[in-house]
Order: C-alpha cells, then sequence, then structure tokens
C-alpha cells in the first residue's frame, strides 16, 4: 500500500488549477502536482543533478503555471 502525504497550497492556487485542469487528462489537482513532482525528479535522476538552465525553465513553468510567485 502506498503512503501519502499532504501538501498545502493556497486556495487562489488551488481555484487556479483547477481551472486549468479542465478538459485535461489530469482529474485533479492532486493528479497535476504528482505528475510534475515526477517530472522534476525524473529529469534530475537522469542527469544526477539539474542545471541552472533546467532549474530555470522549471521554475518559469511553474510560475506560468501559479505555483510560484
Amino acid at each position: 500500500m502506498t503512503d501519502y502525504t499532504t501538501v498545502s497550497i493556497p486556495q487562489d492556487l488551488a481555484d487556479r488549477v483547477e481551472e486549468t485542469i479542465e478538459g485535461t487528462s489530469f482529474s485533479s489537482t492532486s493528479d497535476l502536482v504528482r505528475f510534475l513532482l515526477r517530472s522534476i525528479v525524473i529529469q534530475h535522476e537522469k542527469r544526477g543533478e539539474l542545471t541552472e538552465s533546467e532549474f530555470q525553465e522549471i521554475t518559469e513553468q511553474l510560475q506560468d503555471l501559479g505555483y510560484l510567485d
């Protein structure tokens, strides 16, 4: 059985995510967050560490989605 933990995000961000995932294959905010985190971890595992450029690209993508200010 898989154990889970809770990640808190501001309600206004959660609302924006819900709007963003409408019409996509993501059924919930949790699905999207798991996808994003897996993507980051997989990139990290493949390369051993993220380059500054890769980190910046991920940061910009998260900002565009409203996860970061």
